[in-house]
This record gives structure tokens, C-alpha cells and sequence, in this order.
């Protein structure tokens, strides 16, 4: 009885094997059958992005739609940055890919200030560049111009005569006069004269550099604004040193250079063989429209003369009967 059953028990186990291994091949179709009909979504992603086919994957090369485009600031922000003033603008950086930027992205920020130019020149810019030897166009006018670089011997005459006279003068200062004679300055500008720049010490100004030049010029105004009065823009250089480098400096801080038609040079003074009376002649020997006059204010040092001062009564009388009246050197300022 043994025999028959243990072949059953084979059969039904050889049965439940076969049966096992159709499961298990339908399990494996069911899972080939499905798979192409998920595949398709794989090769078509690419056709979204026209770059895509050329490089090895969309997640190797990042070039999928979410990462391939940058963000719209990228483009736009270097435009709109404003450079400050001596610096270099502002440059994209280096990684940003190529993308293009529509034409008004340039136009999005505020540009840069336009450019003012250097300033206006405080005179005429057909004084540039010259040591003006007379008034252009003046008339028939004279303007009498006063140096005072060492002593104030002269200045009351001086002032007493314009004042009796009714003219006014132009008084070039240097710096070192002005703290001399720190009552000076206040004296000339409070009886309606004009005063000028003749430097802070009175050097040869073509020995000069561009600074040292700059610190005479400067120096001067300064003290003469300190002292109640404004120099600007008349300069006149010490001993009539000039050329046209020193020329443009003295422009270029603001001045107009003013020499002379005539130096009376009463400066000489009597132990030079110098009168009053030669002063006059020499003054009206050069008279013309426009004559600027050179005199001095200080006293001669050997003989302690002031021929000028002493002159100057008799120039205005024969300088008016000549038919001219008398200005400052501010004509010259006159558009």
C-alpha cells in the first residue's frame, strides 16, 4: 500500500511545480509586456530643449528647461549698475552663459551723469594764454596799476591823490606785503580800489615747477582774502618773469597775467637819476587806448625816494587834459 501512495505524493508535487513555474512565466510577461508602453516619455524629453542631442545626457550637461535658462537678473544686472566716478564699469561675470538681453536692457538703469566739462574761466577765454600788455578795445582809458612787494612808504600819498582826484587804481600785493601791513589791504579796498595777486614772495616764477607755482599763487590769495579783499582773477608775476608754461599754470588756477604798457620807473629813485618829473614824461610819452601803467608803492632802499607818489598828481591832470579818463584792470573782465 506504501508504493501507490508515495506516487501519488510525486505526482501532485511534479503537478504543483509545473504549476509554480507558469506562475512565475506570467509574472515575467506581464512585467516585458508592460515596458514599452512606459518607455516612450524617455527619448521624447530631449526634443524639448534643441541644445540637448549634442551632448552626452540632459543630466550629465544640465541642460534640462529648469536649469538650461538663467535667471532674467543675470543679463540685466551689470547694465544697470552705475559706475562711480573714476571707477571702471561694472563687467558680468565671467560665468554667465551668452543668453541674449532684449534691446532695452541697456537702457534700464540710470546712466552716468553727463560730463559738466572743466569750469568756466573767470575771464574771458581770449585772455588765455597771454601777459596782456594793454586793455583790448578799452578806449580811450588808462588803467594805473600800483606793485606792492617791499614797504608801504607811498600808499597814503597815493591814496590821498586818487581820492582828491576821483580815480580809482588796481594794487597788485604780494603775500608778504599784506602780512606786513596788515592794515593795508582794508585801506585800498574800503576807498573803492581794486587789488590783484603779485605772489606770496615775490620769486622768478620760470625757476618755478607746477606745485611751487601753485603755492605762490594760492598762498597769496589766501592771505590777501584773509585780509578783507579779492584778488581773483588778476595776476601779475614778479619782476614780469613769464613764459608760456607759467603762463598756462597762472591760467589754470583761475588768473588772467596782466604786465604793463609802461613802467615808469620810478622805482629807481633819485639815486638812480630818476625825478618825478621824468616819471610823468615817460608815462604820457606812452599814452594809448587801454595804457595799464606799472608803479610802485614801496620806497626806493638807497635814497628812500617815492617818485611814483610823488609823480602821480601831475600824471592824472596831464592824462585827462589829453582827453582819457581811468579804470581798474576789471575791464579786461568785461565779455
Amino acid at each position: 500500500m506504501t508504493e501507490p501512495l508515495q506516487g501519488d505524493a510525486r505526482r501532485r508535487m511534479a503537478a504543483a511545480a509545473v504549476v509554480l513555474a507558469l506562475i512565475v512565466l506570467a509574472i515575467v510577461l506581464a512585467v516585458l509586456l508592460r515596458e514599452p508602453a512606459e518607455s516612450p516619455p524617455h527619448p521624447a524629453a530631449p526634443s524639448t530643449s534643441p541644445g540637448a542631442s549634442t551632448s552626452p545626457g540632459p543630466a550629465a550637461s544640465g541642460a534640462s528647461p529648469s536649469t538650461a535658462q538663467p535667471s532674467p537678473s543675470q543679463p540685466v544686472e551689470p547694465s544697470t549698475e552705475t559706475p562711480e566716478a573714476g571707477q571702471d564699469p561694472v563687467q558680468p561675470p565671467a560665468t554667465v552663459p551668452p543668453v541674449p538681453v532684449p534691446p532695452s536692457a541697456p537702457d534700464a538703469g540710470p546712466g552716468p551723469a553727463p560730463d559738466p566739462g572743466p569750469p568756466a574761466a573767470p575771464f574771458p577765454s581770449a585772455l588765455l594764454g597771454q601777459d596782456l600788455t594793454a586793455i583790448p578795445n578799452a578806449g580811450r582809458v588808462v588803467a594805473l596799476t600800483f606793485d606792492a612787494g617791499a614797504n608801504a612808504a607811498g600808499l597814503p600819498k597815493i591814496l590821498s591823490t586818487l581820492s582828491a582826484q576821483g580815480v580809482t587804481g588796481t594794487f597788485f600785493l604780494t603775500g608778504n606785503w599784506v602780512e606786513a601791513n596788515p592794515g593795508g589791504v582794508g585801506q585800498i579796498v574800503s576807498t573803492g580800489h581794486r587789488v590783484a595777486n603779485h605772489s606770496m614772495t615775490h620769486p622768478g616764477f620760470t625757476g618755478l615747477d607746477g606745485t611751487q607755482i601753485a603755492r605762490q599763487v594760492r598762498g597769496a590769495e589766501q592771505t590777501i582774502l584773509a585780509a578783507g579783499g579779492d584778488p581773483r582773477p588778476l595776476f601779475r608775476f614778479p619782476f614780469g618773469e613769464r613764459d608760456a608754461r607759467t603762463i598756462a599754470a597762472v591760467n589754470s588756477l583761475g588768473y588772467v597775467a596782466v604786465r604793463w604798457t609802461v613802467d615808469t620807473l620810478g622805482w629807481k629813485g633819485t639815486s638812480g637819476g630818476v625825478t618825478a618829473q621824468a616819471v610823468a614824461d615817460r608815462t604820457l610819452a606812452a599814452l594809448q587806448p587801454g595804457e595799464i601803467v606799472l608803479m610802485h608803492i614801496g620806497s626806493n632802499p638807497d635814497d628812500g625816494s617815492t617818485l611814483d607818489a610823488d609823480a602821480l598828481p601831475d600824471i592824472i591832470d596831464r592824462i585827462s587834459a589829453a582827453g582819457y579818463g581811468f579804470s581798474t584792470l576789471d575791464a579786461l573782465l568785461a565779455p
